[in-house]
């Protein structure tokens, strides 16, 4: 067995735990939005990604850029606006791009990545250019209209795009069943003659021959896929008070993971939610 996709997770893991640290010590002057739960994708969709491939982000994308850079500094430097960091300091965390590791676009504004990705891969057609293009969104910019417009636009032009949706159940501090009603995405697809496929088990072995095989369609049909990936953001916490000696359940969104710390260990919980845990197990 190839140990190198384990072994990235366990990095992906820690640094995020390092810049956690960092964030509880008020080191930065940005807002940071960790991914501690979605290191599987992350690491999944580096190691399918090829010479001609284009990689378009959201806000929360600190383990692909972890996983493309592969190195915690260059990031870190970032972070802290740093001259030598990964963008001279000019980008910061949400809005953090890397060219030279295919990471052409990434931004801040929710949903707004999806069109971008759209002309990419519609100047790639006009170009003759190999490759395909991977954009990564997540359950709450499904809500905005650039999701379906991409998509009817994407499919209207035959154009390879993965688009790939990690669905968490959070939009901020509300769940999907508060904010809005159910949206069956397979069947959305569907409605526009998209592929659709859907992952969840958290084993990265698994999602890198699932990837390499969609990435594969995706170019041979002209045609782009939507990639659904049900997974959880750890680093949740319970705010606790004197009247409240349980504590108010806290999803984690942004900032510091406070009851997640260095010293115990990489598996934060035991059960499929956790990458590290599936691999371990």
């Amino acid at each position: 067995m190839n140990l190198e996709p384990a072994k990235e997770i366990l990095r992906l893991r820690l640094s995020q735990m390092l810049i956690n640290e960092k964030i509880k010590g008020k080191s930065f002057e940005i807002p940071i939005h960790l991914a501690l739960g979605h290191e599987a994708i992350a690491v999944a969709v580096d190691n399918i990604m090829e010479e001609n491939d284009q990689l378009v982000l959201s806000h929360r994308n600190v383990h692909y850029n972890l996983a493309r850079a592969k190195a915690l500094k260059p990031e870190l430097d970032e972070y802290l606006l740093r001259k030598d960091g990964l963008a001279c300091g000019e980008l910061g965390s949400m809005n953090l791009a890397n060219e030279s590791k295919n990471i052409v676009y990434t931004s801040s504004i929710l949903a707004n990545n999806l069109s971008v990705a759209a002309g990419l891969a519609l100047g790639k057609k006009v170009k003759k250019e190999q490759g395909v293009v991977i954009v990564e969104t997540g359950d709450g910019a499904m809500e905005e209209g650039s999701f379906y417009e991409t998509l009817e636009f994407l499919r209207s032009n035959n154009l390879p795009v993965l688009i790939i949706v990690e669905n968490n159940g959070w939009s901020l501090a509300t769940e999907i069943k508060e904010r809005r009603c159910d949206i069956d995405l397979q069947k959305f697809s569907q409605a526009f003659g998209i592929r659709y496929a859907n992952l969840k088990s958290n084993n990265v072995y698994e999602y890198i021959e699932k990837l390499k095989e969609l990435r594969n369609l995706s170019l041979n049909e002209t045609s782009p896929i939507v990639i659904e990936v049900e997974l959880t953001t750890l680093g949740c916490w319970r705010m606790k008070s004197e009247t409240d000696p349980v504590g108010r359940f806290i999803n984690y969104h942004a900032g510091s993971a406070p009851e997640i710390t260095t010293g115990n260990g990489f598996k934060f919980d035991d059960s499929e939610k956790d990458p590290v845990f599936v691999f371990v197990s």
